[in-house]
């Protein structure tokens, strides 16, 4: 190439990258065979507990980080119940699968971040791998599922236990959770109620939670979120469910060693009800983008027929709304209610929602404690962890699937992936 061609930088890396990548890939299969056959000192035992009778050497390909591999490793069958194994497969972690650990990882991240079909392309340009996108989606869920049932067996564990002897106090726990819509396969939305106008859905709602720690404000004596705090959980499941997964991260994240715990969400029924289920000692705090969006709601409703007066009462409820008098704006709200029975019902609504919680708007003395008042953290969160990957254009799921990424997206946002990994390696 060198004497024959003009330079081309370009073609040289991408022509040697071939060659060491092929030379690498001799020197794994001559790892692999050291591993995959031969004598062994110990029986091979089937899971009924008999003795297993090799049957010889069976050979497999496997694709991993440097290119296909050619792999031979003994295989064993049970003479009772006909049940087969690859000891030498268990020890590389590859039973049941042509793919690598490494290359699975690579491939769990690029279908976590983007498209599959972007994950393929990916793959290509960046490592030199030729994967399909339906090989990238498999595994990428595959890992998923996995994940999940890691963390469902730690959470469960973690629930078992009276709770761990305190060792590091936590000066301030935030607990914030919401839910998003994530598009869905027709097949998953029957019997499900939606807002279309025949009343169907969509959608079907993820719920994500989310875990940090504060111990510092700034400069002005605002509250600072720890560095690297934060961890989230999240499935498209019922309530109660996600209740014990969200309880469970916090035991995890030591809610034992809390000195103090915050609640932050909006005001939706099975928000206040999983706080008071599973945190009842917590300070739970309504998010005040959505209390402001009720007041500005609660405006329109009794004078939306005249904007400047409806703007000036706007800006006047929200102060008072920062200094946590909500009774004023109730008593104003109600001395002004519209003949509009229609309009009156509605802002009816919106009054009752704002005395009913009233004690979770006490935004000037939850200011003066040093407390964050806005769940921003969760609702960047459903952008970052769920939308960005799981509601694209054109995008429909199934609830294994998306299920599947959420696991796995909610994994990497948490910084956890090397514990799962670390896990499956011992």
């Amino acid at each position: 190439m060198v004497k024959s061609e003009k330079p081309d930088l370009e073609a040289w890396e991408s022509a040697l990258r071939v060659a060491v990548l092929a030379c690498g890939a001799k020197v794994l299969a001559g790892l692999l065979a050291e591993h995959g056959s031969g004598r062994r000192e110990q029986e091979v035992l089937c899971r009924c507990g008999q003795r297993m009778e090799s049957q010889g050497v069976r050979g497999k390909e496997l694709m991993t980080m440097l290119g296909p591999v050619a792999y031979e490793r003994s295989m064993f069958r049970c003479p009772s119940c006909g049940a087969t194994r690859y000891p030498g497969d268990e020890a590389l972690d590859v039973v049941g699968t042509t793919r690598s650990p490494g290359l699975r990882r690579m491939m769990a991240r690029a279908g976590s971040q983007s498209t599959f079909k972007d994950g393929r392309d990916d793959l290509r340009l960046y490592a030199g791998l030729e994967v399909s996108a339906k090989d990238v989606e498999r595994v990428a869920e595959r890992i998923g599922q996995d994940m999940e049932t890691w963390s469902q067996a730690e959470r469960e564990r973690m629930l078992a236990q009276d709770g761990p002897e305190p060792d590091k106090e936590i000066p301030l726990m935030y607990i914030s959770y919401d839910g998003t819509g994530v598009p869905m396969r027709p097949e998953e939305l029957v019997g499900v109620k939606g807002k279309q106008p025949d009343g169907t859905a969509r959608t079907r709602e993820a719920k994500l939670g989310c875990v940090f720690t504060q111990t510092a404000l700034d400069e002005n004596g605002r509250p600072v979120r720890d560095p690297d705090s934060t961890t989230f959980v999240g499935a498209i499941e019922t309530a109660e469910t996600f209740g014990w997964r969200l309880y469970g991260e916090a035991r995890r994240r030591g809610l034992a060693q809390a000195r103090r715990v915050v609640i932050l969400g909006d005001g939706a029924e099975w928000v206040k009800n999983l706080g008071e289920m599973h945190f009842p000692r917590a300070v739970s705090i309504i998010d005040l983008y959505h209390a402001r969006q009720h007041v500005s709601g609660l405006c329109r409703l009794l004078y939306g027929s005249d904007e400047k007066r409806m703007e000036r009462r706007r800006q006047r409820w929200w102060e008072r709304l920062d200094l946590g008098q909500v009774e004023t704006i109730v008593s104003q709200a109600l001395r002004d209610l519209p003949e509009n029975p229609d309009l009156a019902k509605a802002a009816m609504a919106e009054i009752r929602y704002l005395d009913k919680n009233k004690t979770r708007m006490r935004y000037n003395l939850f200011r003066s404690q040093g407390l964050f008042v806005g769940s921003g953290v969760v609702e960047a969160g459903c952008k970052t962890v769920i939308g960005q990957r799981l509601k694209q254009s054109g995008m429909e799921w199934s609830v294994r699937g998306a299920n599947a990424i959420i696991a796995l997206r909610c994994m990497m946002k948490s910084n956890r992936l090397e514990d799962y990994w670390e896990s499956r390696a011992a």
